[in-house]
């Protein structure tokens, strides 16, 4: 609800100032041109979102990700000492990481909410929840999928050359957030 205040702030903010200064009809163009290219993008970006989600899905009805969970099981059982003992957690945990390790983070948001509702209703581990957060947010990403579908749209002519990049800053981002974590836990 801030955010709608926020933007409404601004959209008016700018045309009391395009007003005074006498250019209403450049804001007006401005905005139209804007919501334009909003909805072009939106639609280009449509098609591989879609496609990444349709994957996941598929990933978790075929057991992929239940595999999955169980190479990774032991490193989210340390992260999520819960998860030992909650297949259900633990199942949601393995989605979401799933879906962040593909770069598709509208993918990963369902199953991130289920997981973090099971963490709090579980009354784990202290820290646990701000874990999950560290991990949503600041994953690990091996393939961007959703960056790539930006970029490819936007007419970039080799839309993973930035793998090395991400896969560095993914790695030392998620390491500084877990351990500013684990120090603020303290």
């Amino acid at each position: 609800m801030t955010m709608a205040w926020v933007w409404t702030g601004m959209v008016l903010f700018s045309m009391i100032f395009g007003a005074f200064a006498g250019n209403l009809d450049a804001v007006g163009a401005a905005a139209m041109e804007g919501a334009a290219s909003a909805v072009e993008l939106v639609l280009s970006l449509a098609g591989p979102l879609l496609l990444w989600s349709g994957l996941m899905e598929v990933l978790r009805r075929s057991g992929a990700t239940a595999w999955l969970g169980r190479r990774l099981r032991g490193a989210l059982c340390r992260l999520f000492p819960s998860a030992r003992e909650d297949e259900t957690l633990l199942g949601e945990l393995t989605s979401n990481v799933t879906a962040n390790l593909l770069g598709l983070g509208n993918a990963a948001t369902p199953p991130g909410i289920r997981a973090a509702r099971r963490l709090q209703s579980l009354g784990g581990e202290r820290g646990e929840l701000s874990r999950l957060v560290v991990l949503n947010t600041a994953s690990v990403q091996l393939f961007p999928a959703t960056v790539a579908a930006l970029r490819s749209a936007l007419g970039a002519a080799d839309p993973l050359d930035i793998l090395p990049a991400v896969w560095i800053t993914s790695a030392l981002s998620v390491t500084a957030g877990l351990l500013a974590e684990r120090a603020l836990r303290r």
